[in-house]
């Protein structure tokens, strides 16, 4: 089970961070994943770690703005955003899936959490 939460209202150039816990299984097993969905879009890959805390992957849109980091201790991956945008509205999601290979699809990832809202205004 994947709860997200760390959503909310922050003014264009503002900071928000994004925390997924996860319960139930090995965390440090799994492959992390960040996806996010804008009103009237499909869902895009956002960030996304490997198992070993060091291997990460961007969107080209959020490279240099967006930091994901793990800590296996606490069962919790983490989306750093820095200097957002209005286009960075949507309902965030994290995933986690077991195979370290095709980060960018959302198909691959097995397990969802429910999602939490980021409102940029400008």
């Amino acid at each position: 089970q994947l709860q997200a939460s760390g959503g909310g209202l922050v003014q264009a150039g503002g900071s928000l961070r994004l925390s997924c816990l996860a319960s139930g299984r090995t965390f440090s097993n799994y492959v992390m994943g960040w996806f996010r969905q804008a009103p009237g879009k499909e869902r895009e890959f956002v960030a996304a770690i490997n198992r070993d805390d060091i291997s990460t992957y961007y969107a080209d849109s959020v490279k240099g703005r967006f930091t994901i980091s793990r800590d296996n201790a606490k069962n919790t991956v983490y989306l750093q955003m820095n200097s957002l945008k209005p286009e960075d509205t949507a309902v965030y999601y994290c995933a986690a899936k077991v195979y370290a290979s095709n980060y960018d699809s959302s198909l691959k990832y097995a397990y969802w959490g429910q999602g939490t809202q980021v409102t940029v205004s400008s």
